[in-house]
């Protein structure tokens, strides 16, 4: 297929997935506002940011401050992660962005899905944070959640399985790794930054990832900072698991073909298999795993590089067969 549709499916999915997955840290983030200590929540909002490597408005956030500057300081910085213009990785600028990739290659998409991204887009464009915050700003980051989900089940049933349906689900889950990579090292950071460990910061990362109930499953109730990790990193079972993102990756990676005159194709490949390896069988003890996890960013990063170079910005002159 053409490189520009290649390009424009890739980042549609990698756009949604990242407006998905920040729905969900926000709508875990507002609901702490109800009942839960102060601490809890500037650990939320410090996770969130440290996951983006984006600093808050104003600053770092004042631990010691009142009820009443917590609840001003959440709704300054929902508004910056939900509707801010000039934060590219708001959720209004990453849903809009998806939207212009799929209204662009409308061509290889479903008609369904088109319909469904568009009617959610309408909903959302004039939306700022003063008209969910007096109502219930939990609701809208469900609803969005599940619009979002809602476009990908209907990518499922509708459309075409070639390549435009492997280069957007290369992007979606490239973005998803990098994504979940990102929050676990920003939570191991904000933990080290506290004085004590608190379970309910574990608790909550396990529910941003959809794995309590799994989590309770294999190891009961009690919940371990080791064993969160394990789950979220090595089960294979979990679809939100970073084993089972790269295990996605490989699959579609191997199965979009060679490249076009570059061996960018095959190194990348190689990368995601390399990925998968270090993931099932080098996870390591406590002690490493920080160093681990950093070294896979630093791989997802050069995956990015090489599917583009692989797929979109090769050499004209050496794709050509002489």
């Amino acid at each position: 297929m053409l490189s520009r549709s290649a390009q424009g499916l890739y980042w549609m999915g990698r756009y949604l997935e990242r407006a998905e997955h920040l729905c969900r840290l926000l709508r875990l983030q507002v609901e702490t506002l109800v009942d839960r200590p102060i601490r809890e929540i500037h650990f939320g909002w410090n996770r969130i940011y440290d996951s983006l490597g984006r600093r808050p408005p104003g600053g770092d956030l004042d631990v010691g401050a009142s009820d009443d500057y917590t609840l001003a300081d959440s709704y300054t910085l929902a508004g910056d992660l939900t509707f801010e213009r000039t934060n590219s990785d708001s959720i209004r600028n990453c849903f809009a962005a998806g939207r212009e990739n799929a209204r662009q290659m409308r061509h290889c998409i479903s008609a369904e899905m088109w319909t469904c991204l568009n009617l959610a887009w309408l909903r959302i464009r004039e939306l700022d944070i003063e008209d969910i915050w007096k109502v219930s700003p939990e609701s809208f980051y469900a609803r969005t959640t599940q619009e979002i989900d809602t476009f990908i089940g209907v990518a499922e049933a509708t459309m075409y399985r070639d390549e435009g349906w492997r280069f957007m689900r290369i992007g979606r889950f490239t973005e998803r790794s990098q994504l979940l990579v990102a929050l676990l090292l920003a939570q191991l950071a904000a933990v080290r930054a506290q004085d004590e460990a608190i379970g309910a910061d574990w608790t909550s990362l396990l529910r941003a990832c959809h794995a309590f109930d799994a989590y309770k499953r294999s190891y009961s109730v009690e919940v371990r900072p080791e064993r969160v990790l394990d789950l979220l990193v090595t089960d294979p079972l979990l679809p939100s698991s970073l084993c089972r993102s790269l295990d996605t990756l490989a699959s579609e990676v191997a199965a979009i073909g060679p490249s076009p005159g570059s061996h960018a194709g095959a190194e990348a490949e190689r990368l995601v298999g390399r990925l998968c390896t270090v993931v099932r069988s080098e996870w390591p003890g406590r002690g490493e795993r920080a160093a681990l996890l950093a070294q896979v960013r630093a791989h997802c990063l050069k995956l990015h590089d090489l599917v583009n170079a692989a797929y979109v910005d090769y050499d004209v002159e050496d794709s050509i067969v002489r």
